[in-house]
């Protein structure tokens, strides 16, 4: 017997066959549009999602051959806090409005008004900032008067396709959580969070627990796509909390690290807890949560560096170049230091006008420099994440378990482990996320008997990476450099901030 996991991520949709061992059989893949129509605004056509995931499914079914036919249930992770306003019949009102979106922050500024940031923090789980959707949702409709008069449905990209695939218009509280409307310790949507954007019940999905079964594959969906008609579909969870899945992540002491568009690190926690040095989720078991970390900059800055200040046409190719002539290099890109906050930065400084620095450039330096710098970058952020981390928690990360496109750069994983002093594995496949969404849908169909059971048989962890030489070269830039740049430039970076908005 075989299970889908269906990855709708920010770029693409991805649909992949595993076995009850978690080893992948066949894929489809399908790419889409992002479109970055003004400074702040990221957009997507969201029926370009289903028309992916359609392709990618039949693709991967057509790979299967007459084994399609063992296929017992399917899951979906996705992108987070992306939501797309409907009609009552799931048709777009409007283009979606995705995650790295940064319109909204007057509204996270009257919404800690109206509420309190500890009050919104405690219920939501998530510290006031622009990443949870419902201040773009606040945004949106203040520029959109029209949509919100007409009471659209908002739905996550979960709940997007499950209506589509199902007729059941309903999501995985893991999916529906990024919003930031739902009561984190009642499990339901919160009154006080929908009030901020003036909404009602009967505008969002119903709600079912990670993992549960949300429906059955309507039977002219399954004609397209090479499905079996009733084939049960499984409440799946965001992508992060899949990649956790995916990765094997059960216990205390070992986080994931999921080197993707942004970089997202998790802990797994029994307790619903608290703090400023991460965000809390439900993780993909339910009773269970994730104390995140999360750089909406990863993958996202080494595509920028390709296409948009080398013009490359081949992304793939370009990358391949530069991270060949990166690794000649010497730790410390010859005195070049760029801290990653493209997109603002979360946690442990929740500053949405937060921009990337780099630093240290002279003459002597290309885009070889300039993308070891990015690395380097990023796992020096992620040293000051897990550190806070470590801190708030009073507990060690004694190991991370690395997965998404950029766990497959061999020079990335030992600069993660040399400037993170902490062991690193890479996960048995770098498609995690798409993993554990095959893992909840491997339960969902009796493949195994629990998620513990599943996750023990279908997850494992390949390459180890350990601290090598580098390390102390590598701490002693952080401690006397890296940890200082941002806090030394906060203010000119705000005031920045204030004269590009007002140009």
């Amino acid at each position: 017997m075989l299970v889908l996991g269906i990855d709708s991520s920010t770029t693409a949709t991805k649909a992949i066959a595993w076995d009850p061992h978690g080893t992948a059989v066949a894929e489809g893949r399908s790419a889409f549009e992002l479109s970055n129509p003004d400074v702040n605004a990221w957009e997507q056509d969201a029926e370009s999602w289903w028309s992916a995931a359609r392709l990618a499914i039949a693709e991967c079914v057509r790979g299967l051959g007459p084994r399609a036919r063992e296929i017992a249930a399917l899951s979906i992770a996705h992108q987070r806090e992306t939501f797309v306003l409907t009609d009552d019949d799931g048709k777009p009102l409007c283009p979606a409005i995705v995650w790295m979106d940064s319109r909204g922050g007057d509204q996270v500024t009257r919404a800690v008004e109206r509420f309190g940031a500890s009050r919104l923090h405690e219920l939501s789980g998530k510290p006031p900032c622009i990443t949870p959707s419902v201040y773009k949702l606040m945004a949106l409709f203040g520029r959109r008067p029209d949509l919100a008069k007409a009471r659209p449905r908002v739905l996550d990209v979960h709940a997007f396709l499950a209506w589509r695939l199902t007729g059941r218009c309903a999501t995985s509280l893991a999916s529906a959580d990024p919003l930031g409307l739902v009561d984190m310790q009642a499990r339901s949507w919160s009154d006080e969070l929908l009030a901020l954007a003036d909404l009602a019940k009967a505008q969002l999905p119903e709600l079912v627990e990670p993992g549960a079964e949300l429906g059955h594959l309507d039977a002219q969906i399954a004609a397209t796509i090479g499905l079996r008609a009733g084939l049960p579909v499984i409440a799946g969870a965001g992508d992060g909390q899949a990649a956790g899945l995916g990765a094997g992540i059960s216990g205390p002491g070992r986080a994931y690290l999921n080197l993707g568009t942004a970089i997202v690190s998790g802990l797994l926690s029994n307790d619903y807890r608290i703090n400023n040095a991460f965000r809390t989720l439900y993780a993909a078991s339910p009773g269970t949560f994730f104390l995140e970390t999360d750089l909406k900059g990863g993958t996202f800055i080494l595509n920028w560096l390709a296409e948009k200040l080398l013009g490359a046409r081949d992304t793939g190719e370009a990358l391949g170049k530069l991270e060949a002539e990166a690794t000649e290099l010497r730790a410390g890109s010859d005195g070049l230091m760029l801290v990653p906050y493209w997109n603002g930065v979360m946690n442990p400084y929740w500053d949405d006008d937060a921009t990337g620095i780099m630093v240290g450039l002279t003459g002597r330096h290309g885009a070889a420099h300039v993308y070891r710098g990015v690395l380097e970058g990023i796992a020096f952020e992620q040293r000051l994440h897990t550190r806070a981390v470590e801190t708030a928690l009073e507990s060690p990360v004694e190991e991370l378990i690395v997965m998404g496109g950029g766990s497959r750069s061999e020079l990335w994983c030992q600069i993660i482990s040399d400037v993170l002093e902490t062991r690193v594995l890479r996960a048995r496949t770098a498609e995690a996320t798409a993993l554990g969404a095959g893992i909840l849908a491997a339960v969902g169909a009796g493949l195994h008997a629990d998620l513990e059971t599943a996750t023990r048989h279908m997850t494992g962890t390949a390459e180890r990476f350990s601290p090598g030489p580098n390390s102390a070269r590598y701490g002693e830039l952080y401690r006397e450099v890296y940890e200082k740049l941002y806090p030394s430039l906060r203010g000119p970076l705000e005031r920045l901030s204030e004269l590009t908005r007002g140009a």
